[in-house]
């Protein structure tokens, strides 16, 4: 760990002290950020942090036509919903989330529709956990009735 690691203090999310410490750095598996374990040094509990590059931002233009900046707390916030009391840990969907970010920063003028994160998303928790991903289309999807919602289950094969 470097001087600097230590130097630089963080508030903490618990006591709201800028008082701790790294216990520990590393580099995410996607390499687009590092991964910092701390211990407030006033309260002594522990929480992590991201740092992540400061990119040109992304914008979403929604179902409704409306352009607005991402924001990566609405697509964990929406993941998080649908993997609830589900066996995933919590660095399983902070990695899915990351993967889909990390696919939209391809996007040409960094311009991106809600559906193409919804479908990226889709796609992202079919792999890791069926409820979630039938939790997640059925607010994505926006069924109108339980028919609509059965044929989308036949026709994915679940």
């Amino acid at each position: 760990m470097s001087s600097l690691e230590v130097a630089i203090s963080m508030k903490c999310p618990f006591c709201e002290k800028e008082n701790d410490k790294v216990l520990e750095s590393r580099i995410t598996e996607n390499g687009q950020s590092i991964r910092r374990r701390r211990e407030c040094l006033s309260c002594k509990r522990r929480f992590t942090s991201y740092e992540r590059i400061e990119e040109k931002p992304l914008w979403v233009i929604k179902r409704n036509g409306h352009k607005e900046s991402y924001n990566r707390e609405k697509l964990l916030s929406g993941v998080l919903r649908a993997c609830h009391k589900r066996p995933i840990n919590m660095d399983r969907i902070e990695k899915m989330v990351s993967e889909v970010e990390e696919e939209l920063q391809h996007e040409k003028g960094r311009i991106v529709s809600s559906s193409k994160i919804g479908e990226i998303t889709l796609a992202k928790l079919g792999s890791l956990d069926q409820a979630a991903y039938i939790r997640f289309a059925s607010v994505y999807r926006q069924f109108k009735n339980v028919a609509e919602f059965v044929k989308f289950i036949r026709r994915e094969k679940l």
